[in-house]
C-alpha cells in the first residue's frame, strides 16, 4: 500500500471520527490508515454500526428465554412458535434519510429490514411501522408524512408483504427530526435458519443482487451526527430502492434457506460492503480477502473508497464452497440476478481489500469490531424535570364539557382513525391477516399449525419526556397489553431507541434510564429482547427529540379460534373494566389538547399488577369468556369506549355512578386519564361470574360499567353522543379540509 497523506479535519468530519479516535486507530495499527482504511474505520466505529455509546447499556437487557432461538448479534432475532417453526423479527430506524428524502428514506428502510429477515432464510409475512412527525397542522409535516407513507406502501406493496399495523404520533419535538421505524416479521422452519457467520478458509464470497453505485455513501456516519441546515445537501447519502429486484432476491434467498451449499448469508445494509464483509468474517472467527475490481458497478470511475462504502440497496453476500459456486450462481441467474465471486474466506482474522491486485485496505477485524472505542458520557438528570413533575393536572379545570372533550380527543391526529394511512398499504396480500390494522394488534394465521402470531409496535415520547424509565417500561407493557388483547402470549421484543445527541449529559441520562425501564418491564413480564436498533443524534441545531423508546412485540396464540377483537361484538353484553380505576392525566393526550402542556406526575405503573392483569385477561380470552377486549391507552377509558363502539358498529351505555361523582376535573381524570394496566372488555351476562372468578384468582379488580347496544355512546349523565357523530369525527382525524 502507498503511504497515505496527512488527514485533515474535513476528512475526519466526513467519516465522523474525532482526532483522538483517529490517533487511537493509528496507534493500534502502528501506522497511518490509508484513505480506504479511514473510511472503513469511520463506518465501523460510527454509532450506527459500532454502538459505541449504547453497547454497555444494552448489555443489561434480558435476552434469553425458553423460546429464544436467536438473540441479539445476528441480522434478526428468532423465537419458537411451535410446530417446528421460528418467528424471525426485527425493527430498525431510517430517521435521518427520511428527514432528507422522505419517499426513498422510508422505502429503503423497509427494504433493509426485509433483508434482515430473509437473509436468515425466513419468508417475510408482515411489516409494521412506527412514525413520528411535527404538528400535523403544519403543511411541511404533512408533506413528510405523505412521502414516508408513500415510500412504505410503495416498497411493501410491490414486494408482496402486507403492512399490517403500526403507530403514528405528532409532537413539536419531532418537527425537525421525524422518526421512521420499520419492523419486519418472517416465518421459517427452525432447521432452515441461516446464520451470517463465515466459515471454511478457501470458501468463496459471492456478491449478488444490484450493481453498486454511489448512492448511500457515508450513510452510516450520516446517521451518527446531528442534522443541520446543510443536511439537505447530503441527499447522496440517501439510498435508492428497487422493490422489484428485492422481490427476486427474496425469493432466491428463501428458496436457498437450509440448502447445504450455503455456508453463510449476509445482507448489505449500513456501511455496505464494509460492514457486511467484516461482520460476516468476524462472527465466524475468520478473515476475508476481496478484490473489489470484481464488483459490478452501475457508475463509471468509482474509487475503491466509494465501492466499499456504497449503500446501494438489494445486495447480499453469500459464502459457498468452491465446488458449489457455479450451481448457486445458476440459482440467481434464473431470477435474472447478477452475481460475482469477489473474494475468499481466510484464517487470518483480517479484512484485506485489493483493487485489481493492489491492496488498499488491510485491517484486523478485532480493531473494527471488538476494539470500537466505547464512550461513557456523563449522565445528568434535567433540572427542569422537577418543576414539570410538580405540576398538578387535576388543578386545571376542563375547558369543555365531557362530550365535547371526547369528540376533540377522537379528532386528535394522535388518536383518531388511521384508515387514511392503512388504505395506502396492502394489508391483505398473502391472505393470512385475521385481525386487520386499527385494532390493538395485528393477528396473522400460521399455516399448518392452527395458531397465529400477534404483532404490534408501541411507544410514547410524552411519558418518556417526564420520566424516560417509566416511559420505556410503559411502552413494553402497552405492547404486551395489545398482544394480550387479541388473546396471544407475548414471546419476544425488538426495540428501537430513538434519542438525541448522547454527548449531552441530559440525553445520555434519558437513554440510560430508558434502557433500565425496558429491562425492568421485560423481566417483570418474562419477555426477552431478541433484536433491536439504536438511533441517536436525532437533533437539529441543538434541539433534541423527546426520548422515544419504540417496542415491537410478537405474541403467539396456539388456537386461532380463541382470538378476541377490540370492537363490541353483540348487543346486550356487559361492559367490564379489568384493572384499576385511575386518574393519571400527566403526559396525557387530554392534557396536551386541553391545556397545551406536558407536566405533572407521569402515569403510575405497578409491574407486578401489570403482569397479573395480563395473565387474567389471557385466561379469560382463552376460556372463551370475553366477546371483546381493548387496551386502555391514549385518551383513557372514554376513547377506549368510543373505539370499541366504532369498531363493533354498536353503541354502549355506561350506567355506573363512578363518573357522575365529583367535580368536572375529576370526571376528566376518570374518563381521559391514561392510567396503566387496564382493559375494556365485554362478556355475556351469564359469563360475568366466571370472569370475576378468574380476576379474583389473580388479585385483579373487575368493574361492571354498563351494557352494549343501541346507536349512542352514553356515560351516566356525563355525556351522551350519537355513535354516527362519534365515528364521523374519529374518521376525520387525519383528513385536511
Amino acid at each position: 500500500m502507498s503511504a497515505p497523506a496527512p488527514v485533515s479535519a474535513a476528512q475526519l468530519a466526513e467519516v465522523a471520527l474525532t482526532r483522538d479516535e483517529y490517533e487511537l486507530a493509528s496507534r493500534r495499527l502502528g501506522r497511518t490508515p490509508t484513505e480506504v482504511e479511514l473510511g472503513v474505520i469511520g463506518a465501523m466505529w460510527s454509532e450506527h454500526c459500532g454502538y459505541k455509546t449504547s453497547k454497555p447499556l444494552l448489555a443489561r437487557l434480558p435476552t434469553s428465554g425458553a423460546r429464544v432461538l436467536q438473540g441479539p448479534g445476528e441480522n434478526a432475532g428468532a423465537v419458537d412458535i411451535g410446530g417446528g417453526l421460528a418467528c424471525v423479527f426485527k425493527i430498525e430506524s431510517h430517521n435521518h434519510p427520511s428527514a432528507i428524502e422522505p419517499y426513498q428514506g422510508a422505502a429503503t428502510g423497509v427494504g433493509g429490514i426485509l433483508r434482515d429477515v430473509f437473509t436468515m432464510g425466513a419468508r417475510p409475512v408482515a411489516l409494521l411501522d412506527s412514525l413520528r412527525f411535527g404538528p400535523f397542522e403544519e403543511p411541511a409535516q404533512r408533506h413528510l408524512l405523505d412521502g414516508v407513507v408513500a415510500g412504505i406502501g410503495g416498497y411493501g406493496n410491490c414486494i408482496g408483504v402486507p403492512t399490517v399495523g403500526g403507530e403514528l404520533y405528532f409532537d413539536d419535538s419531532y418537527r425537525h427530526n421525524c422518526l421512521v421505524n420499520a419492523m419486519c416479521v418472517g416465518i421459517i422452519e427452525q432447521s432452515k435458519l441461516t446464520r451470517a457467520a463465515a466459515a471454511g478458509p478457501g470458501n468463496l464470497v459471492l456478491l449478488v443482487g444490484a450493481d453498486t453505485g454511489r448512492d448511500g455513501i457515508h450513510g452510516a456516519t450520516f446517521a451518527s451526527v446531528e442534522l443541520n441546515d446543510a443536511s439537505s445537501e447530503r441527499r447522496p447519502a440517501v439510498q435508492v430502492g428497487n422493490p422489484f429486484l428485492e422481490k427476486c432476491l427474496m425469493e432466491v434467498c428463501v428458496a436457498l434457506a437450509g440448502d447445504p451449499r450455503i455456508v453463510a448469508m449476509q445482507d448489505l445494509g449500513a456501511a455496505g460492503l464494509t460492514s457486511s464483509s467484516a461482520e460476516l468474517a468476524h462472527r465466524g472467527g475468520c478473515g476475508i480477502e476481496m478484490d473489489i475490481a470484481r464488483v459490478s458497478r452501475r457508475e463509471r470511475g468509482m474509487t475503491p473508497y466509494e465501492v466499499m462504502l456504497s449503500e446501494s440497496q438489494e445486495r447480499m453476500l453469500l459464502v459457498v464452497r468452491p465446488r458449489d459456486a457455479s450451481s448457486v450462481q445458476a440459482e440467481f441467474d434464473r431470477w435474472d440476478l447478477h452475481s460475482d465471486v469477489i473474494g475468499t474466506v481466510t484464517d487470518t482474522g483480517r479484512l484485506v481489500v485489493a483493487d485489481a491486485g493492489e491492496v488498499v485496505c488491510d485491517l484486523p477485524l478485532d480493531l473494527l469490531i471488538d476494539d470500537v472505542p466505547l464512550r461513557h458520557p456523563v449522565a445528568r438528570r434535567p433540572a427542569a424535570l422537577d418543576e414539570q413533575l410538580a405540576a398538578d393536572p387535576l388543578a386545571m379545570s376542563p375547558p369543555w364539557s365531557m362530550g365535547e372533550t371526547l369528540l376533540r380527543l377522537l379528532k386528535s391526529p394522535n388518536i383518531g382513525s388511521r384508515r387514511s394511512i392503512f388504505r395506502r398499504y396492502d394489508h391483505q396480500v398473502g391472505d393470512d391477516t385475521v385481525v386487520r390494522p386499527g385494532g390493538d394488534a395485528a393477528l396473522l394465521r400460521v399455516r399448518g399449525t392452527g395458531g397465529a402470531i400477534a404483532l404490534t409496535t408501541d411507544g410514547n415520547g410524552r411519558y418518556a419526556a417526564l420520566d424516560p424509565r417509566r416511559g420505556a417500561a410503559i411502552a413494553v407493557c402497552e405492547a404486551a397489553r395489545n398482544v394480550v388483547a387479541v388473546g396471544a402470549t407475548p414471546v419476544g421484543v425488538t426495540n428501537c431507541l430513538n434519542f438525541g445527541n448522547p454527548e449531552k449529559p441530559e440525553v445520555f441520562w434519558e437513554l440510560s434510564e430508558a434502557v433500565e425501564g425496558m429491562r425492568e418491564a421485560c423481566l417483570a413480564l418474562g419477555v426477552p429482547v431478541v433484536s433491536g436498533n439504536v438511533s441517536l443524534y436525532n437533533d437539529t441545531e441543538g434541539e433534541s427529540i423527546a426520548p422515544t423508546t419504540v417496542i415491537g412485540m410478537v405474541g403467539h396464540l396456539e388456537a386461532l379460534e380463541r382470538h378476541c377483537a377490540a370492537g363490541f361484538a353483540r348487543d346486550g353484553d356487559t361492559v367490564l373494566l379489568v384493572g384499576p380505576v385511575g386518574m393519571d392525566l400527566g403526559g396525557s393526550e387530554y392534557q396536551r389538547l386541553a391545556h397545551g402542556v406536558n407536566a405533572g406526575p407521569r402515569p403510575t405503573l405497578d409491574l407486578d399488577l401489570e403482569a397479573r392483569v395480563q395473565a387474567a385477561v389471557r385466561e379469560m380470552i382463552g376460556a372463551g369468556l370475553l366477546a371483546s377486549c381493548h387496551d386502555l391507552a391514549e385518551g383513557g377509558l372514554g376513547v377506549a369506549l368510543a373505539e370499541s363502539c366504532i369498531l363493533g358498529g354498536r353503541g354502549a351505555a355506561l350506567i355506573t355512578r363512578l363518573f357522575a361523582l365529583g367535580a368536572p376535573v375529576a370526571q376528566a381524570g376518570l374518563l381521559f386519564g391514561e392510567s396503566q394496566s387496564r382493559f375494556l372488555t365485554s362478556a355475556a351476562g351469564e359469563d360475568v361470574a366466571a370472569v370475576r372468578a378468574i380476576a379474583e384468582r389473580h388479585d385483579v379488580e373487575v368493574r361492571e360499567l354498563g351494557t352494549t347496544g343501541g346507536d349512542r355512546v352514553m356515560i351516566a349523565d356525563v355525556l351522551d353522543l350519537e355513535l354516527a357523530e362519534v365515528a364521523r369525527v374519529y374518521d376525520q382525524a387525519l383528513l385536511t379540509e
